[in-house]
């Protein structure tokens, strides 16, 4: 088969870069045109020549402080008719540029270590990863949102092309899917960190990584393939123009081809570390290399070099004595056939072989099914340089140094590890290592002198800077296996039997109830609601009477005789100190529960001391809280900026998972009846009040009150947000309604998401973009069709078509 394929050879060289390529990516302008970054703290663009296949740098980007690690495209759009250019760095900000200024456009930041991956999606969307363990979505310049779990440096992040799911791969050798800033599945299988993405389609992708395999994988979470060829770390990875085939680039000087589950063409490099390989659409192969050079490789005999450039390059990869080793296996000289076994025919592109000449010395062949011959690849000489302790590189903690010590500072205890560059001070070292490990500043000098002997002959830089460890490859080569990685059932209502007390029990407020006349649906704020009156509108704001919500929505109704009746129960099982005389409880507790009456400071303070009863006790207590915050003075007071804050903390310590079902209930219903009180304070803490709720709805997805309560919750946000300029809020917000959308099946919890969504979309342009590149309109059209209710099927329908 890797005969009648047409074979890559090489197309042009290009020099302009003074340190090595750390990255290299397809240009959207101009057409087929290249863009790199460097350890030179540049990023450059090149264009194809218009005499010739060759390439000339035609744009150079200098601003950040230190290297560049990635680079990515955006696409043009009215703003940038050419589109932008994102460059990340080791000063951990990303940059964006445009053809016409070598000026960055506007500066990206949020990351607090090296940014050392981006993507870009449909609508602007901009992921980031960083060895800060996070991954960071961007649009219209503005940070959305922060995707953390990982336990180790993000290397590689991926944006896929459908159902808004998105891709990191981190140190911690693992890769994970997210969804609307959640991650949704962890895909375990890669021995050593993960380097590299790349998406083969909306259902499946592969990754690399430095355990020198390439894993396929499908989005369900199985792996389909393993795919093995290289002999070291696997840093990049590409796919062609046809979906199908992708390119990978690695440690071992190689650019490897694979199609239909095979490498079918292996291309040495005369360099030591391929750091990125990329494709153009016209099929070509980018890749940036360890010796500050760009190498364009092409299929089309149009765009090769002539004979001469090609045997040029061929001589030049020959005279590269660098197959060592550590690259071919250990080797015994008598074992291995002598010239005579070139004789024999490769059987696949790329195959290696090794000689033994008649002097005794051993040689490296490699087949080439182009020229149909064995081409020599190098002289196997010894190991220099093959050991961490000498040149090698490890990973510590996700980052690339070239040396990590083991320093013994209490006897019985494990060595602390201490990690190093050669570009570093080593004084400068050692104090980090002394504060980060708050050890006592007579160690310094000690430490200091055991670094410098133990990375003895090497020569430090002069850069007149403190940088920081500079964590890529110098001269050193990496070395595989170095690095020091070392049912839910329905939920049972506890407070059954007829006229008893049960938390819920009421109808949620806005729901339609058969045969009802002449109720306000509160999510109109208009009369009842009724089904088809609505226009099937072609965008939001035509004959819509769902959204934008303004007003909040509280859960007011209550059985009160049996709320007291429970009061009563309870305090007789409460200890002996947190009870009270059953007079004092009923008439205190009937005065907080009306909503007209004025509460003392000291009748509310009772209620904050009867909220500390056992967690299995306290649910009645919730349910007269709940009432309370429905009473404009008791709100007031319970919920101003001294106390709320107490009061909010201490409810969530009370509804979270794990807590008896009727707190979790109860306890996101106050939560819905505070934001008229004091919605700054819920807006402050919506971290945490979300995360917690939307747990606990994922836990309980089969209890419709739960579910309605969360919906409510989250429609509250929304309105709280509508006329916010907060960004970040919103997507946090728009993310919690997409997990709940998720586990959801009840139709009233499911229209007041919609409205939630609506009220969120409305009139915002980047909540939009956000909605469509995380593929909303997907969520939302499996509702269009509900006609019982028809309110959920007209609402999903107007929200469906906005999103179109």
């Amino acid at each position: 088969m890797a005969t009648t394929r047409s074979m890559y050879c090489l197309r042009a060289v290009l020099f302009g870069h003074t340190s090595d390529v750390r990255a290299v990516a397809a240009a959207h302008y101009p057409e087929n045109g290249i863009i790199t970054g460097s350890r030179d703290c540049t990023a450059r663009i090149w264009s194809t020549n218009s005499g010739d296949a060759g390439l000339t740098e035609t744009f150079c980007m200098k601003s950040h402080s230190k290297y560049v690690s990635c680079v990515c495209a955006v696409l043009p759009d009215d703003e940038y008719p050419f589109g932008l250019i994102l460059t990340g760095s080791n000063d951990n900000t990303i940059r964006a540029f445009s053809l016409d200024s070598s000026v960055p456009k506007y500066t990206l930041s949020g990351h607090t270590d090296t940014v050392s991956c981006l993507s870009v999606g449909k609508f602007g969307t901009v992921l980031s990863g960083s060895w800060d363990k996070t991954a960071k979505v961007w649009l219209k310049q503005k940070l959305l949102m922060t995707l953390e779990d990982h336990e180790m440096a993000i290397w590689a992040v991926k944006i896929m092309p459908e159902h808004g799911l998105m891709l990191t791969g981190s140190a911690d050798k693992m890769v994970k899917l997210w969804r609307a800033g959640k991650c949704e599945k962890t895909f375990k299988g890669h021995t050593d960190c993960v380097r590299g993405l790349a998406v083969l389609s909306s259902a499946d992708f592969l990754s690399c990584s430095n355990d020198a395999a390439v894993r396929r994988w499908l989005v369900t979470g199985e792996c389909m393939q393993v795919y093995y060829g290289h002999s070291n770390f696997i840093y990049s990875i590409a796919v062609l123009p046809n979906g199908e085939d992708f390119v990978t680039s690695g440690e071992d000087r190689a650019i490897k081809v694979w199609s239909k589950e095979e490498c079918v063409q292996t291309i040495l490099l005369p360099v030591q570390s391929v750091w990125s390989v990329a494709c153009l659409g016209n099929g070509d192969i980018v890749a940036g290399c360890s010796d500050s050079v760009t190498r364009v490789f092409t299929a089309d005999p149009s765009r090769m070099l002539d004979e001469a450039g090609q045997n040029a390059f061929k001589e030049e990869v020959a005279s590269y004595i660098s197959a060592k080793p550590s690259d071919l296996g250990e080797i015994k000289p008598e074992d291995l056939a002598g010239e005579e076994g070139l004789l024999v025919p490769g059987k696949t592109d790329g195959q290696t072989t090794m000689i033994r000449k008649p002097n005794g010395s051993v040689e490296a062949h490699q087949w080439s099914a182009a020229d149909n011959k064995w081409m020599k690849i190098g002289d196997v000489v010894g190991s220099a340089g093959a050991t961490p302790q000498t040149s090698g590189k490890q990973l510590h903690q996700g980052k690339e140094y070239d040396y990590v010590f083991s320093i013994d500072v209490e006897e019985g205890k494990p060595p602390l590890k201490l990690p190093y560059n050669i570009t570093e001070d080593p004084w400068f070292v050692a104090q980090k290592f002394l504060n980060d490990n708050e050890l006592s500043q007579a160690f310094l000098e000690q430490v200091a002198n055991f670094i410098t002997e133990n990375a003895e002959g090497v020569t430090l830089q002069a850069t007149g800077s403190n940088d920081i460890a500079d964590p890529f490859t110098g001269s050193g080569r990496y070395i595989p296996g170095t690095a020091p990685y070392s049912t839910s059932t329905d939920q049972l209502d506890p407070f059954t039997g007829t006229g008893r007390y049960i938390p819920g029990s009421a109808p949620p407020q806005g729901a339609l109830i058969p045969g009802s006349q002449g109720t306000t649906d509160p999510l109109t704020g208009k009369s009842r609601y009724i089904p088809g009156s609505g226009g099937d509108a072609g965008s939001i704001g035509t004959e819509n009477q769902f959204f934008p919500k303004t007003t909040y929505l509280k859960f007011e109704q209550a059985n009160q005789l049996a709320i007291l009746g429970k009061l009563k129960e309870f305090n007789a099982k409460v200890d002996i100190g947190q009870q009270i005389s059953e007079d004092t409880l009923e008439k205190e507790s009937s005065l907080l529960m009306d909503s007209k009456a004025k509460p003392t400071a000291m009748q509310l303070d009772l209620l904050w001391s009867l909220l500390h009863w056992p967690r299995d006790l306290v649910f009645p207590v919730l349910d007269v809280l709940r009432l309370s915050l429905c009473n404009p003075v008791a709100a007031q007071y319970l919920s101003n900026d001294k106390d709320g804050a107490q009061l909010i903390t201490h409810l969530l310590s009370l509804g979270s998972c794990g807590n008896p079902m009727a707190n979790q209930l109860l306890v996101c219903r106050s939560l819905c009846n505070m934001f008229d009180a004091n919605v700054d304070l819920l807006l402050t803490l919506r971290g945490e009040v979300m995360t917690c709720v939307v747990r606990c709805a994922e836990k309980l997805v089969n209890n419709r009150n739960m579910l309605i309560a969360v919906a409510t919750l989250l429609l509250n946000y929304s309105v709280a947000l509508n006329s916010s300029t907060d960004t970040e809020g919103k997507s946090q917000c728009l993310s919690a309604i997409v997990t709940v959308f998720g586990v959801a099946a009840d139709h009233e919890a499911i229209f007041r998401l919609l409205v939630a969504l609506g009220t969120l979309l409305w009139a915002d342009a980047n909540c939009m973009a956000l909605a469509k590149s995380l593929d909303l309109r997907q969520l939302v059209l499996v509702h269009t069709s509900v006609g019982d209710p028809a309110k959920v099927g007209e609402c999903a329908k107007l929200i469906a078509n906005a999103l179109h």
